[in-house]
């Protein structure tokens, strides 16, 4: 019965989540309906104020400031009009003649950069709408082709990069944002190579079938992804921001911090292991300097600074809510006696390999609420100290199992009902019906094939 009650409640948060509804909502709803399924309806109140809510505070106590600096960073991007030079300066470089190569690069050059994913889509669609019209490639390829650059490689392979996906393994495992780096490059450019070489033999396959870009009401996000007002800069100054996120984060990654004796915050704060929260930290100062940079350089340019700062601090709140209410949910799951029977299913599913039971793990969960992050939060929540326990055992590099956890939660989160994937088809004014299939081919199969890879090499030569 307690299996039954979480698989119903599971099955309707896909269902009521894939309809448009909340997960501010949803997530308690449902926590609560499997609490009653379950046969525990006198304890409801205290599970909701006790379990649901407790979690939901410690992910926001955790992961708010990267959050809110994550979304800062990206507004300041757009409204300095860096994002803006950035992709124009790719696109002048690449031409008309390789389309999908100069969308995937130029959102996976901002994504890499610290530039929120939704920032993202909204600043390029604009220009991959113009340059897919001139070359005259079916429109329905745009949603892949910005996906491509920003749901998968630049989110959950490439070393260092702050994307939250990279940085919620870090206190679990003691790890950064580097972590496998050479794993993780690898894993990238099969998901980049892969992706770039299936979405240009679609369009080859459209050409020959006489199938150009299509008749389209121009309707779709306009009014949001303007950037013709936005201040022009000089792309060598577009970039430096870019370059300060990753460059101070490996500075702080393995230079100053290491360099520290950090005995005293450990004295100063019982519950505070340094090694555990540097990696964190590291992103954190590089995203503040990179904004700090970008608001006294741009000082003049400015249309309305204090309108982009609130617009990017307020534009935090949803993204950290609606993740926090699924890992609360996630908690409210893992403690109903029903879960038991399936964390040990999961966990021995290959008991000499915890990287297969871990990659399975990331991937259902992430796959349930269509959210990597959340998917990755709720298993590392409930699974996380198992799971650094049997890599300890089997002799595996933590750092292995912090790629491994990113890569998993990032291929399956893109299912239909995945808010990513429901904003990217409004932003572009396509259905599912009409593009859903290539998405999911550059955000799932190739992402899995990378993640096997990976998992295959970290087995045979470990950790690199």
């Amino acid at each position: 019965m307690g299996m039954l009650a979480i698989l119903v409640s599971l099955l309707l948060l896909m269902f009521l989540a894939y309809r448009g509804i909340s997960v501010l909502l949803l997530a308690p709803l449902m926590a609560a309906l499997a609490v009653l399924l379950s046969g525990d309806g006198a304890l409801l109140l205290p599970t909701y104020t006790e379990t649901f809510m407790r979690a939901l505070g410690n992910y926001v106590i955790q992961f708010f400031p990267l959050f809110l600096l994550g979304a800062l960073f990206g507004q300041l991007m757009a409204d300095s009009g860096a994002a803006h030079s950035i992709s124009n300066g790719i696109v002048k470089r690449l031409g008309t003649h390789h389309v999908v190569l100069t969308v995937v690069m130029a959102c996976a050059v901002l994504t890499y950069g610290g530039v929120s994913l939704f920032v993202v889509a909204f600043a390029i669609y604009p220009i991959s709408r113009e340059l897919f019209r001139q070359a005259n490639v079916p429109k329905r390829l745009i949603p892949a082709s910005i996906a491509l650059g920003s749901f998968t490689f630049t989110m959950t392979a490439l070393p260092g990069t702050p994307a939250i996906q990279n940085a919620i393994p870090i206190p679990y495992f003691g790890t950064n944002s580097f972590a496998a780096p050479g794993l993780g490059v690898i894993a990238g450019l099969i998901m980049l190579g892969l992706g770039t070489y299936y979405l240009q033999s679609r369009v080859n396959k459209a050409a020959a079938n006489v199938e150009g870009y299509g008749n389209h009401t121009e309707r779709e996000a306009d009014a949001n992804s303007d950037t013709t007002s936005a201040p022009s800069m000089p792309l060598a100054i577009a970039l430096i921001p870019l370059v300060m996120v990753i460059g101070l984060n490996a500075l702080f990654t393995y230079g100053v911090f290491p360099a520290m004796n950090l005995s005293f915050i450990s004295d100063a704060f019982d519950n505070v292991t340094p090694s555990r929260q540097t990696g964190l930290w590291a992103i954190l100062i590089s995203l503040l300097s990179a904004s700090a940079w970008l608001i006294i350089t741009r000082w003049r340019h400015w249309q309305d600074l204090k309108a982009t700062i609130n617009q990017g601090c307020f534009g935090s709140l949803l993204p950290i809510f609606n993740t926090a209410s699924e890992v609360g949910y996630g908690a409210v799951i893992a403690s109903l006696a029903g879960f038991a029977i399936i964390r040990d299913a999961v966990l021995n599913v290959s008991p000499n390999n915890p990287l297969i039971s871990e990659a399975l793990a990331m991937s259902v969960l992430a796959g349930i609420t269509g959210s990597s992050s959340g998917g990755l939060s709720i298993a590392l929540q409930t699974l996380g100290s198992e799971y650094l326990t049997m890599a300890q055992q089997a002799g595996i590099n933590p750092e292995l199992m912090h790629r491994v956890a990113t890569l998993a939660a990032g291929g399956m989160d893109t299912l239909p009902h995945s808010g990513a994937v429901i904003t990217l088809l409004a932003i572009c004014g396509l259905t599912h019906r009409q593009s859903y299939g290539n998405v999911a081919m550059v955000t799932i199969v190739l992402p899995v094939a990378a993640l096997v890879s990976v998992i295959t090499l970290g087995t045979l030569f470990g950790s690199f």
